[in-house]
């Protein structure tokens, strides 16, 4: 991976550098799956969190819950969600906008004085091409898109993960490498600057 590639996947639409990590321990809720599901989602996040060198909690001492992912089949669902809008500014219109564009997911990230990320809510609507899919997949895919804050251009084209000969389900080794150094004690949680992207570059051949 370039030192172009590396900046591409934090170059917003348009045209803006940003890339924020987690500055504080995850502590995730899940909401619309059965036992089996959770589990698989938890386990997804523990594995991610861990390849970060990051950490996971119980609760938050601020938030209690700071990475709320939920799962549904229709956007209008969000709507019912009790106190969902006061986490969620204009909750409303935002789930009339992804209705009208036919999303099937979309990240909302809170973030602290330093600029890292305090919070999370990952909403993914099942519709029947992600009910195809192996929970592990989307899963897997949720939380590599939630660990740090991407480009929303970022995995466009092609998919964080891969799968190995044997079918083993894998995060691409670039993008592994690109999160252990966006991790990496010596980087800022927070940069705005592409020169950013250079330093990640720089450090992904040493932490691989």
């Amino acid at each position: 991976m370039t030192p172009e590639d590396v900046t591409n996947l934090f170059t917003r639409s348009d045209g803006s550098y940003l890339f924020a990590r987690w500055g504080r321990p995850i502590a995730p809720v899940v909401f619309g799956v059965d036992d089996a599901t959770l589990a698989t989602v938890k386990g997804a996040c523990e594995a991610v969190v861990a390849l970060a060198g990051h950490r996971m909690a119980e609760t938050d001492p601020e938030l209690g819950t700071n990475l709320m992912i939920f799962f549904f089949r229709d956007w209008a669902e969000l709507t019912a969600v009790p106190d969902l809008d006061r986490l969620v500014p204009d909750l409303g219109p935002l789930v009339a906008r992804l209705q009208a564009a036919g999303a099937n997911q979309y990240r909302f990230f809170r973030f602290d004085q330093a600029g890292a990320i305090k919070a999370a809510f990952v909403f993914v609507r099942m519709h029947a091409g992600l009910s195809a899919l192996p929970a592990e997949t989307v899963a897997l895919n949720q939380m590599v898109q939630t660990i740090l804050l991407w480009s929303d251009t970022a995995f466009a084209d092609q998919s964080p993960l891969a799968r190995t000969p044997d079918g083993t389900l894998v995060l691409r080794p670039e993008i592994a490498a690109v999160i252990r150094a966006g991790y990496d004690p010596v980087m800022p949680a927070m940069a705005q600057d592409a020169s950013h992207a250079l330093r990640l570059a720089a450090r992904m051949g040493r932490v691989a």
